[in-house]
């Protein structure tokens, strides 16, 4: 090591002019800046072109500034995929304060929980879900908490149930607002932009605190690894408050995109949106994916153009892909969690993939992949040792992530931080194994594998196979108590409008894609729960049938 000083360190000392803290409510100034005239959201008849938009979301962060919300303060939403939501995400980080997004389907207890727990001085509700709030409300009153001012969102596009509970409307408080109002940008761009509450499948949710920082290099990893072209038109298919829209409110300012809005999905509306604006991405669950390809074949006519497409979680199935291809879609698999922003790992394809068979095309793009440019690692570890596991494709190990993109941790919750940072990775829970290229692949969450004879079984294998039968429309498979080999798979599968097959037809379908021992001992037909993103609830169908895992989430 060199005794003498260095150099590169003397006299070139951080200064306001060759150092910001990294935000991405600067993209949003850049976007309107560039191009102010260029639309920037679509609702029903509603435009906003990038110069409007940001009129809006300052008028929000100035009058909520005037009534002294700014650092250390939450400003709490539940509103679905609205001009409003999309306004606070640009708003909110203006006074410095912190957004927390509210599951718009969570019972009244929980929200009343999430309130009180992160203080929130402000929460915008709208009409849709002011029955709940109010009930939520009602609950912090009843534990003697502070009752935060509530802001009534009524939307033009809803006509359903649902009474004013709040102290003003929005619109009147947007009138109050400077529109000329830059706010500022964060002193540190480590400190918070925004709190997301995981669903607690046991015990109350987690709140995961993530910075101005990561959701800034998130929002442009996307755009990287989307390829994502300037001015793409975007659909919000998934909601707005799960993990912030996976940064895309902020990565459609970074290429000056439009918003095209969405209250829920129904595969009706989102072909005619697809078909009316010639949408070019967007991102769901993969339930979102399978109702568009059971759609009926009437409701995708007259769509001539490329549509991008993002999945997120476990594996597509080969069904899927199928039939993404079939509607002229382009499928990309990417990974990740709250913790980790959203998504910040991609299945990155390479061009020789497309010689493959197909069957090895589908094992390709099934697997979670690489991570994100600007996330500084992803590997698949023993836990135990926090050694890697041999690149072979079979050795599990635990999925880990470290970097920029990684949350500051829990909210008040400094045992559960530590715990997720232990010996210096993100420790997600989840099982998978490392490929000879580097690529991961999910095997399970460590919760979610069956031990049936000493066999370690996925059941994310299973269900893959049991997504190729083209009845299934969805499907879980958890484990069952059994006397003689401990545990064995159980199915629940819904099948596809209109669909029909018997139980064994399945189990006999999977006898011909899996080992005898990883296949469903029994087939349970029923809806299968689902989140309000589209993810599955694994936990309720383990408790229904007593799983060993059912007591641990």
């Amino acid at each position: 090591m060199p005794t003498h000083p260095n150099p590169y360190r003397q006299g070139l000392s951080r200064n306001a002019a060759n150092h910001v803290p990294l935000s991405p409510i600067s993209l949003v100034d850049w976007a309107a800046d560039v191009f102010p005239d260029r639309l920037a959201l679509i609702h029903g008849g509603l435009r906003l072109s990038w110069a409007q938009l940001r009129e809006r979301a300052r008028r929000l962060a100035s009058a909520l500034a005037a009534r002294d919300i700014g650092e250390g303060d939450t400003v709490a939403v539940m509103l679905p995929n609205t001009p409003p939501m999309v306004e606070a995400h640009y708003g909110v980080p203006l006074t410095r304060a912190v957004l927390n997004s509210i599951n718009t389907r969570l019972d009244a207890a929980t929200v009343a929980f999430i309130l009180q727990h992160s203080d929130s001085k402000v929460v915008l509700v709208d009409r849709e879900f002011s029955g709940v709030m109010a009930e939520a409300l009602a609950i912090v009153a009843g534990a003697g908490g502070r009752r935060p001012m509530v802001i009534d969102v009524d939307d033009v596009l809803y006509d359903g149930p649902g009474q004013a509970v709040g102290d003003m409307g929005y619109e009147a408080l947007l009138a109050e607002g400077d529109p000329a109002y830059a706010g500022s940008l964060p002193e540190d761009e480590w400190d918070a932009i925004g709190l997301n509450y995981t669903s607690g499948t046991t015990g109350n949710p987690k709140g995961v605190v993530v910075h101005h920082r990561g959701a800034y290099m998130n929002a442009v990893a996307n755009a990287m690894a989307w390829a994502l072209p300037r001015h793409p038109i975007y659909l919000w298919t998934l909601p707005l408050f799960h993990c912030n829209g996976w940064c895309f409110p902020w990565t459609l300012a970074a290429v000056a995109g439009t918003h095209v809005c969405l209250r829920k999905v129904d595969a009706k509306l989102i072909f005619e949106l697809i078909r009316e604006h010639r949408v070019t991405h967007y991102c769901g669950a993969p339930i979102v994916h399978s109702t568009l390809i059971a759609a009926p074949e009437e409701l995708r006519r007259g769509i001539d153009h490329e549509v991008q497409c993002m999945v997120a979680g476990a594996a597509p199935p080969a069904a899927m892909i199928a039939g993404m291809q079939t509607l002229g879609f382009k499928l990309t698999h990417v990974y990740g969690l709250t913790e980790v922003y959203g998504p910040a790992a991609v299945c990155m394809p390479h061009e020789d993939w497309a010689t493959l068979a197909v069957g090895d095309q589908v094992d390709r793009h099934g697997r979670q992949g690489v991570r994100y440019q600007l996330q500084q690692g992803l590997t698949v570890m023993d836990p135990q040792t926090m050694t890697e596991v041999p690149r072979d494709g079979e050795t599990m190990g635990e999925v880990m992530f470290r970097g920029n993109i990684v949350m500051k941790g829990y909210l008040k919750n400094e045992q559960a931080t530590s715990e997720a940072f232990r010996d210096g990775w993100f420790h997600t829970g989840d099982l998978g194994v490392l490929h000879p290229d580097g690529y991961v692949k999910l095997k399970d969450r460590a919760k979610d594998i069956i031990i049936s004879g000493g066999e370690n079984i996925s059941s994310i294998e299973v269900e893959d196979a049991l997504y190729r039968h083209p009845a299934v429309m969805a499907c879980a498979v958890v484990a069952k108590p059994d006397p003689k080999w401990g545990e064995t798979p159980l199915a629940f599968v819904e099948l596809r409008p209109g669909a029909s097959v018997t139980e064994a037809e399945l189990i006999e379908h999977c006898k011909g894609l899996l080992a005898r021992f990883k296949c469903p001992r029994e087939v349970r037909f029923a809806e299968v729960p689902k989140t309000s993103t589209g993810k599955i609830q694994k936990h309720l169908l383990r408790a229904q049938v007593k799983s060993a895992s059912a007591i641990v989430g």
